[in-house]
């Protein structure tokens, strides 16, 4: 049963989570942003096993892992809850999907008489994207026009080929399909940055229309 915070919380998301979709870059390209990991520190220290007993959904098994695994249905997250008081929310599909999930989590806590930071600072820690191009690669084409030392490719290992931008510190992962992975952003912006600089390169060489 929600509370009459945490019914106002989900209407909220589903107001913000209406028609949201990130700013199409220069390139016109067309990024889907498949999960954003999040944390945040609520407390000092919890009880976790007391937490597993009052939250709905939770699993709580200490010999396999250290922490509480609390699964939001909305928005459909899955967050980490540490004793240390550090919680680690994942399975968003944009930042404010999980700071809802975070910020759900605190008042859910505070209601059940669980002293926590109600407003934490929410830090995204990665965001893993994937680019459509709209065209496929010649991936050995496109490692001599970026260079050697910027990439990396074992075909007989892995599929794909491996570029590491140093600003922002982004890696993606090419592959023949014309998809591309995108990990390691912490902002829309860095990653709408990254398809920029990545997707001009590309087109300097005549990857991409």
């Amino acid at each position: 049963m929600l509370s009459k915070g945490n019914g106002i919380l989900v209407k909220e998301y589903r107001r913000s989570s209406k028609n949201k979709t990130i700013k199409e870059s220069t390139n016109k390209a067309k990024i889907n942003i498949e999960n954003v990991v999040a944390s945040a520190t609520i407390a000092d220290k919890l009880n976790i096993k007391d937490i597993s007993n009052i939250l709905d959904e939770a699993e709580y098994e200490p010999e396999q892992f250290p922490g509480v695994i609390y699964r939001l249905k909305e928005p459909k997250v899955a967050i980490l809850i540490f004793g240390s008081g550090k919680v680690v929310c994942t399975g968003a599909k944009n930042p404010d999907m999980a700071r809802f999930g975070l910020e759900l989590l605190t008042q859910q806590l505070e209601d059940a008489g669980i002293s926590v930071i109600r407003k934490p600072e929410i830090t995204v820690q990665n965001m893993v994207a994937t680019w459509d191009t709209g065209h496929t690669f010649d991936l050995n084409a496109i490692i001599l026009s970026f260079g050697l030392e910027k990439v990396e490719y074992e075909p007989e290992q892995f599929p794909g080929m491996v570029f590491r931008l140093d600003d922002p510190k982004i890696v993606m992962l090419f592959f023949k399909s014309g998809k591309v992975v995108c990990t390691g952003a912490k902002s829309v912006k860095e990653l709408e940055r990254a398809v920029d600089i990545v997707g001009k390169e590309l087109k300097a060489g005549g990857f991409l229309s």
